[in-house]
C-alpha cells in the first residue's frame, strides 16, 4: 500500500512511482493529480512544441513556473518544457 502524502495527492501510488522515476515532488504532484479519464481524453491534442510560437511556449513556461525564462530563446523554451 502507498504512503499517504496528505490531502494534496489524489494518487498516492503513481506520485510514488514517478519519484523513483527521478520526477521532481512537483511534476510528480501534477500528474498525480490529473484524473486518468481526463489525462487519456488530453493526449494528443496538442501542438508540438515546435508548432508553438516563442510568445505561447513563454506563457506555458511561465503557467508551469519555470525561471529564467524571459531570457530564453524558442529553443531553449522547448527544452525547459520537455524536462521540467
Amino acid at each position: 500500500m502507498a504512503k499517504k502524502h496528505g490531502p494534496t495527492i489524489k494518487d498516492d501510488e503513481q506520485y510514488e512511482e514517478l519519484r523513483k522515476q527521478g520526477m521532481s515532488k512537483e511534476k510528480a504532484a501534477r500528474i498525480a493529480n490529473t484524473p486518468r479519464k481526463e489525462a487519456a481524453k488530453k493526449g494528443g491534442e496538442s501542438a508540438k512544441y515546435e508548432e508553438w510560437n516563442k510568445d505561447e511556449l513563454y506563457q506555458k513556461a511561465k503557467e508551469v513556473g519555470i525561471e529564467g525564462r524571459s531570457n530564453m530563446k524558442k529553443e531553449e523554451l522547448i527544452d525547459a518544457l520537455r524536462h521540467h
